[in-house]
């Protein structure tokens, strides 16, 4: 992600670069972010949701050690849930992920610029370790405001096995809204933030590491790279693979919470049970009935889902950016050619 200040502007008809003598920077406005963000994320999800329903569905299936077959992998299941249910159900829950996608990755990336801002030095400099926690920040935020919600209800469409080319193969939950009315109504409206403390943690740690790591890839990149570093702009290829490289770190760093938390966000309303008791219940079950590799389940289709949304994310989100500042009259993505 950019920094949170703009490049020099000038530029007449011609396009010839101009100096700034008095070297002042403008302040990206907020709107700026929460559009590009939203854009990104919409492309993102868009792309990549066929990867997490192949991961929800992992997560999900119980062992088939003790039928004594052996567990699907990533391809398998993917293709089990095209045969079974037609190729449209690897899109099972998008309408979720769509209705929540657009404010999520405003709320992400707009938040991480505000908490960037108020850890950020006298100066406007900001060191890694603040850019860490500006980043647990953004996931934390993300999650509460939008994500878990979002999450319950598309897990819940997920896993619903069911073909889509049957008319008579009707499922519980028809679309997103019928999902969430359905939920809110036989298990009351606090189930939709069931599992919002693991959300958080996984989301905290995903955009921690996440934006830590593409901002430090960035900086190596300027640093080996003049002519763009004098520019403050990437060429796009560079941006996916730094997004790429940084989007599988999140991941392998938190795994087992985010499998726990789809099982917890599955299940139905238990009278009496506790957020603790679902964790412990659900924790203990899955090791002793399937083994500490039950928690790294999904772990690929994940890793391939995240790393190249990220890649997505990161460089939509720096072109839509460049965009909305060519359209205020700015040099940015005007008068420099990549």
């Amino acid at each position: 992600m950019s920094s949170s200040t703009s490049k020099p502007r000038g530029g007449g008809a011609s396009g010839d670069r101009i100096s700034n003598p008095a070297n002042i920077k403008e302040k990206i406005p907020l709107s700026t972010h929460l559009i590009a963000g939203g854009i990104a994320g919409l492309a993102e999800a868009t792309v990549c949701h066929p990867l997490d329903t192949i991961k929800v569905r992992m997560q999900l299936s119980k062992s088939r050690k003790l039928k004594g077959l052996k567990p699907l992998g990533f391809f398998a299941t993917g293709r089990q849930i095209a045969a079974r249910e037609t190729p449209l159900g690897l899109y099972k829950g998008l309408g979720a992920v769509i209705s929540g996608i657009v404010p999520k990755m405003a709320i992400r990336f707009a938040s991480f610029e505000t908490y960037k801002g108020w850890l950020s030095n006298s100066d406007g400099k900001i060191s890694p370790s603040s850019t860490f926690l500006a980043g647990l920040g953004a996931g934390a935020t993300e999650a509460i405001a939008v994500v878990t919600p979002m999450e319950v209800i598309k897990i819940r469409l997920q896993a619903q096995q069911h073909s889509l080319a049957d008319p008579l193969d009707i499922p519980r939950y028809r679309n997103a809204a019928h999902a969430a009315f359905t939920i809110i109504k036989e298990e009351g409206f606090q189930t939709l933030y069931r599992g919002v403390s693991l959300t958080a943690l996984r989301q905290a740690t995903n955009q921690g590491v996440n934006f830590t790591a593409y901002q430090q890839f960035k900086k190596f990149a300027f640093d080996f790279q003049p002519k763009y570093k004098e520019l403050n702009n990437l060429p796009s290829w560079q941006t996916m693979i730094l997004g790429l490289i940084s989007g599988a770190m999140g991941p392998f760093s938190n795994a087992p919470i985010d499998t726990i938390k789809t099982r917890i966000q599955k299940a139905s309303h238990v009278p009496g049970e506790t957020s603790m008791s679902r964790f412990l219940k659900v924790s203990s079950e899955m090791f002793k009935n399937e083994g500490a590799k039950a928690f790294y389940k999904g772990i690929t289709p994940r890793v391939l889902r995240v790393a190249p949304g990220q890649a997505i994310v990161f460089t939509v989100y720096e072109r839509v950016k460049k965009w909305i500042d060519y359209t205020k009259g700015s040099n940015i993505g005007a008068e420099y050619e990549e």
